[in-house]
């Protein structure tokens, strides 16, 4: 039947558009490294990792859920979130994954927060778990897309928002890991205001995981 149904939807590899497969092993052997340390230019006062660069597969896989609608691509994404979370966690301790915000009217687009997507299934794969979707961004803030490192530090400076942490958010136990998740690291201007917005409200992260640095 799946044979079927992806000859009838002409099924194709996000990663490398090989056919009959939405993501073949050869892509997702790609994100299945390590995550690697990287230095954002604008420091968001907490260690950064990611799954790899923002390149060949990966980056078309971003691009695909962006401007594709590929939602099926948050399944294989998860998946490796949750294997780069593996080995970056302290196993003793609860994990609180937070969303990047994005854009309310990005979002409506692609239909639904595609961080937000993605994170959920890694929580799915991962013990003592959960997603808190806590932030978001106020009126006034661009699409990011070629703006420079100033303008973008200056477009996000202020405008994320996270609700009030404690006994708000029972979600998120006072021993937890928190760590917050995004799809693209790129000046670091976005991870920074989110961090600071969240610290703001007695939630403190402890670092930031990407699925590709740019």
């Amino acid at each position: 039947m799946r044979t079927l149904l992806d000859l009838i939807l002409a099924t194709d590899c996000a990663g490398c558009g090989a056919v009959g497969v939405g993501w073949c092993a050869e892509c997702a052997a790609t994100l299945a490294r390590p995550p690697v340390r990287v230095r954002p230019r604008i420091d968001p006062g907490v260690p950064c990792w990611a799954l790899g660069p923002y390149a060949g597969p990966a980056r078309r896989a971003v691009l695909a859920v962006k401007e594709r609608g590929r939602r099926d691509v948050a399944e294989p994404l998860g998946l490796a979130l949750a294997e780069g979370l593996t080995r970056l966690r302290d196993g003793e301790r609860p994990l609180v994954l937070i969303p990047a915000p994005s854009r309310r009217a990005a979002a409506r687009r692609r239909g639904g927060d595609p961080v937000v997507r993605t994170a959920l299934v890694a929580a799915r794969w991962l013990p003592d778990c959960r997603v808190v979707p806590m932030l978001r961004v106020w009126w006034g803030v661009r699409d990011s897309v070629g703006l420079t490192v100033r303008e973008r530090q200056h477009n996000m400076r202020g405008r994320v928002m996270a609700r009030p942490g404690g006994a708000v958010v029972p979600e998120i136990p006072a021993n937890a890991e928190v760590v917050l998740v995004d799809d693209v690291l790129t000046t670091g201007a976005t991870v920074r205001e989110s961090v600071r917005a969240l610290g703001r409200t007695g939630v403190p992260v402890r670092a930031v995981l990407v699925t590709c640095s740019a």
